[in-house]
């Protein structure tokens, strides 16, 4: 199959599944109360059928918003969506009733899709003010839905397994798609760190210049039908890309139930490959770690040495016979043992989303989990740059994605041209214009090539460089990786823009609440690490977590800064 001789994504998904064995499973959701899986013929039909409900409800270019948790239908929606010639705009569960207002008011669908009765109420006043709204389509115990919130224009709404129960007649079958590689195949919503967030237009040529690059990376870690285990949103440009590599690739597919469950799954799933944020990986990092130790005589030395010699043989270190010898003892001792704590079949971690400290990469490679840091962004498709898996270098995102040029401006910005580079905001000609000059994407980090390899290091985000009173540029996500690799601290976040010092809200670990001494004295250990400017002089412990809850997190667990800032300001204010 040649990717770039393909013109959707929609081709993609046909070509692959009348390739594919038509019985077996290619969707299931692990969620214990709904475990429904569907062959790759039972979701080919079922897309042939709700696209064509969707076409008798809409014109060409029409936006239909997808609001769901992550399970097959998500999947099947997205795709007769394309079919049909509308284009998707998927949205957070997470989001508040003024959230979906917000977005529903910007791109003004005629459809909207939505799981069940909890979304549907944060939707439904917006949706009955709205006349541009047509139909929407319920995939849970619709008539129930329409019952609790005595909604009396129930033509208006559509059951989803009703669509699916009809029988698929030849004639219904959407055979002549008019998409092209520059159409638009979703809108995707930036997760909004600062100001309302903005709609991404991402084209079908686009994603799939983005499944070039990564299938090529997936083609030494895949040697027999690939299994993932999908639960980052597919709301988020990173998890809806790998949506359509999944069907690349021929894998099976699971959904998780849920964040809470995701070991069970995992273990239930048996991943071959999983994506994450950073935040999964720092979180895993201290678990491993305070797992690790608590363990004493032989134990410990067995893992002082898998960490060591995994170091080694990351960073293409010679190693003695006797090395070479300890390597494949703890190999089987202890690799293989936390490999099984994943299902047994991980062949690799994917990190994306955000920056992956350094410690973190290097440790979780030399405890036999191999983790593959990644850059991108919404307006990108959102993959600029992947390492492979057999040239790992932890401190940078690797090598650009074929098709991608990447170089970096006088100021250090990185700045991406290529087919992945979005077709625009939706609606926001001058926002556009602002960051796509003469066809290059200023993409507001700041990085660097290695002119040997080629491979791409980010050192900051441009917005978020905390210049001091001194005129000092400091890079708050570098300290804040830091002090939260530490297992008292869970969060945190590093401010001091204009000002003399730098000081830091921090969220203790639950066990250390009560502990400042002892967070005192981990901050004191770290700013011994710290150049003079970079030094934490003053802490404020909070005991509320930044949550996607509260509005302190993005749904991708990215700090929400200004949120943080307005909230505390007076406490902020007061270390000065």
């Amino acid at each position: 199959m040649n990717l770039d001789n393909l013109n959707s994504l929609i081709e993609l998904f046909f070509y692959q599944a009348d390739k594919q064995d038509k019985k077996s499973i290619f969707l299931q959701w692990l969620n214990p109360n709904n475990k429904k899986t569907y062959t790759w013929e039972e979701a080919q039909q079922n897309i042939f059928k709700l696209s064509k409900i969707i076409k008798e409800n809409i014109k060409e270019g029409d936006r239909c918003l997808l609001v769901s948790e992550n399970r097959p239908e998500w999947f099947i929606s997205d795709l007769a969506i394309m079919l049909s010639g509308a284009i998707t705009v998927p949205a957070y569960t997470t989001y508040t009733e003024e959230d979906y207002k917000y977005l529903i008011e910007d791109c003004e669908p005629t459809l909207v899709i939505v799981s069940n009765n909890d979304m549907l109420k944060k939707l439904y006043n917006t949706i009955n003010e709205k006349n541009f709204i047509k139909k929407v389509i319920i995939f849970d115990e619709a008539n129930k839905v329409l019952d609790d919130l005595s909604i009396n224009n129930k033509e208006k709404y559509l059951d989803f397994e009703t669509i699916i129960k009809n029988d698929l007649l030849e004639k219904d079958k959407i055979k002549n798609n008019n998409l092209k590689r520059i159409s638009p195949a979703c809108i995707i919503y930036t997760s909004g760190t600062g100001g309302n967030p903005k709609g991404v237009i991402l084209s079908h040529g686009g994603i799939l210049n983005n499944i070039v690059g990564a299938c090529e990376i997936l083609k030494p870690i895949i040697d027999t039908k690939p299994i993932f285990l999908t639960w980052l949103p597919l709301s988020h440009s990173y998890e809806h890309c790998v949506q359509f590599v999944q069907i690349a690739v021929g894998a099976k597919v699971f959904y998780a139930e849920k964040i809470e469950k995701l070991l069970e799954n995992i273990s239930e799933a048996r991943p071959t490959i999983m994506t994450a944020v950073p935040r999964f990986y720092q979180n895993l990092y201290n678990k491993i770690n305070i797992n690790l130790k608590k363990q004493t005589g032989l134990k410990a030395k067995l893992i002082e040495a898998t960490i060591r010699l995994g170091k080694k043989r990351l960073l293409n270190q010679k190693m003695t016979i006797f090395e070479k010898l300890q390597n494949k003892l703890v190999e089987v001792l202890v690799r293989k043992k936390i490999k099984r704590q994943f299902g047994g079949n991980l062949k690799a971690f994917v990190s994306g989303g955000g920056a992956l400290d350094k410690e973190i990469g290097e440790f979780l490679n030399s405890i036999g989990l191999p983790t593959l840091q990644g850059y991108g962004l919404t307006e990108t498709s959102p993959v600029v740059s992947c390492n492979p898996i057999n040239k790992i270098k932890v401190e940078t995102v690797g090598p650009p994605f074929k098709g991608n040029q990447v170089k970096i401006a006088e100021d250090g910005e990185i700045l991406v041209k290529g087919e992945n580079v979005m077709l625009g905001y939706w609606n926001k000609k001058e926002e556009t214009e602002k960051v796509i000059k003469d066809g290059w994407l200023h993409t507001g980090d700041i990085g660097e090539i290695n002119p040997e390899d080629g491979y791409l290091k980010i050192t900051d985000r441009k917005k978020d460089i905390i210049v001091s009173a001194g005129g000092d540029n400091i890079s708050p996500a570098k300290i804040e990786n830091m002090i939260t690799n530490e297992t008292e601290i869970d969060q945190c976040m590093v401010y001091g823009d204009k000002k003399n010092y730098l000081v830091a809200l921090i969220v203790p670990n639950k066990d250390f609440l009560k502990e400042k001494e002892k967070i005192t004295n981990v901050i004191e250990k770290i700013n011994k690490k710290l150049t003079l400017v970079e030094k934490i002089k003053k802490i404020q412990l909070i005991d509320e977590n930044f949550s996607i809850e509260n509005g302190l997190l993005t749904p991708t667990m990215k700090v929400k800064r200004k949120k943080v800032m307005e909230k505390y300001k007076n406490q902020l204010e007061k270390l000065y």
